[in-house]
C-alpha cells in the first residue's frame, strides 16, 4: 500500500467526505447512492482525497481516480485505525418515545459512541408500532446511524436492533454485561459503579413517564442496576444524550 508520507496525513485528523466500504489492497470502489452523492451532490472530481471506513474501525485515505455517474473507483494511500473508537461498548435500550423523538436519539446516541441501540416497548410506551410500521422505522433509524457515523467520524455503524419488549431485552441482556437502568425514583451515582472495568454496558432509559415501579423491580431482580443522572427529571430524549455522555468521560 501506498504511503504519502506527508506531515499533513500524519499528524492531522482526515477531514475529508466520509464514507463506508471495503478497500481491496490498492483499490477500491464506491457504488449507488453513495457514488451518486459524490458524483451529483459533493461535485468531487479525480485527484481529490476521501475517506473510506470498512465498518470495523479501520480508515483508508483514498484518492479518486475515476468518477462515472453510479460508481467512484479509488486508490487507497494510507490505513490508520479509526481515532474515534470508543475503549467500550455501549447498548441503548430505549423505550419507544412518541411522535418523531427516535430519530434524534438515533442520530446523538450515534454521534456519543453507542454501538447498539435497541427500541423497546415498555408499560408507558404511548408509541405502539404494529409490525409493518416497526419495520419501516427500523429501515429509517439504520439510515439516520450511518449518516450519523459518517459526519461525526465513527469507525462502525452503530446496530440497530429490532423492537423488544422490556422483560427480554432486560432477561437477555443481563446475563452479559454491566446493565444499568436509568430510574427517575433514584439509584446510585455512575461514579460508583464499575464503569472503567466493564468491557459492555446496556443502558436502559424510558420513554415519557418512565418506567412502572414493577419493571425497575423486575430489572434489578435480573442484576441490573438502578442509577440516576441527577435531581432533575430529564426528557426522553435528553436522559440518553445525557448518560451517554457521562459514560463515555467515565
Amino acid at each position: 500500500m501506498k504511503n504519502l508520507g506527508s506531515t499533513e496525513t500524519k499528524n492531522k485528523r482526515w477531514r475529508y467526505p466520509r464514507f463506508f466500504g471495503a478497500a481491496d489492497g490498492e483499490k477500491a470502489i464506491i457504488c449507488g447512492d453513495d457514488a451518486k452523492h459524490i458524483a451529483a451532490v459533493l461535485r468531487m472530481s479525480v485527484g481529490e482525497l476521501i475517506v473510506l471506513c470498512d465498518n470495523d474501525n479501520n480508515d483508508y485515505l483514498c484518492k479518486i481516480s475515476s468518477v462515472q455517474k453510479n460508481s467512484v473507483e479509488l486508490d487507497v494511500m494510507e490505513e490508520r485505525k479509526n481515532e474515534a473508537a470508543p475503549t467500550t461498548d455501549i447498548t441503548l435500550f430505549q423505550c419507544l418515545p412518541k411522535s418523531d423523538k427516535m430519530d434524534f436519539i438515533v442520530q446523538k446516541a450515534t454521534e456519543l459512541g453507542a454501538s447498539e441501540i435497541v427500541p423497546i416497548m415498555s408499560k408507558r410506551c404511548v408509541s405502539r408500532p404494529d409490525e409493518k410500521s416497526a419495520a419501516k422505522k427500523l429501515q429509517r433509524w439504520e439510515k439516520i446511524a450511518e449518516e450519523a457515523s459518517k459526519q461525526c467520524g465513527c469507525g462502525k455503524i452503530p446496530v440497530i436492533g429490532k423492537l423488544k419488549y422490556f422483560r427480554k431485552a432486560v432477561s437477555e441482556y443481563s446475563k452479559i454485561c454491566l446493565g444499568i437502568l436509568f430510574y427517575e425514583c433514584g439509584g446510585k451515582k455512575l461514579s460508583e459503579l464499575p464503569i472503567k472495568t466493564a468491557p459492555k454496558i446496556g443502558i436502559f432509559i424510558g420513554s415519557e413517564g418512565g418506567f412502572e415501579t414493577e419493571e425497575a423491580e423486575y430489572a434489578e431482580s435480573c442484576g441490573i442496576i438502578a442509577a440516576t443522572l441527577g435531581k432533575r427529571i430529564l426528557r426522553c430524549e435528553t436522559a440518553p444524550v445525557a448518560a451517554l455522555s457521562i459514560l463515555m468521560n467515565l
